[in-house]
């Protein structure tokens, strides 16, 4: 139960500050936001939880392969002005593409 605990206070400390940093230093909150920060924490909490070496080094596999398949989610933005598009439409159609994302990380693992 602890562990539950300082699990849900870690993430939303993060993402609140990050969050929160976005607003004052915008290139170092995408640097912490691209850092794999959640992915370290993540692995450690998964390693702590469960106890086991091999499911950990499966996971952090995975993560691995899903980093390059996840940028998908940024194509709109960086298309935004050329197009034209809402942040809305970006967020919208990222998302879209992260389910396309899903099923290319779902063949590739």
């Amino acid at each position: 139960m602890i562990l539950s605990i300082l699990k849900v206070f870690t993430a939303a400390i993060l993402i609140s500050f990050v969050s929160w940093l976005s607003g004052t230093r915008t290139q170092l909150a995408g640097f912490l936001t691209a850092f794999p920060l959640t992915t370290l924490i993540a692995l450690a909490f998964s390693k702590l939880e469960w106890n086991s070496s091999e499911q950990s080094v499966e996971y952090a596999k995975s993560v691995f392969i899903a980093i390059p398949v996840s940028l998908l989610f940024f194509v709109p933005f960086l298309l935004a002005s050329k197009l034209n598009l809402s942040f809305w439409t970006c967020y919208i159609v990222g998302i879209l593409l992260l389910g396309v994302g899903y099923f290319i990380h779902k063949a590739v693992v």
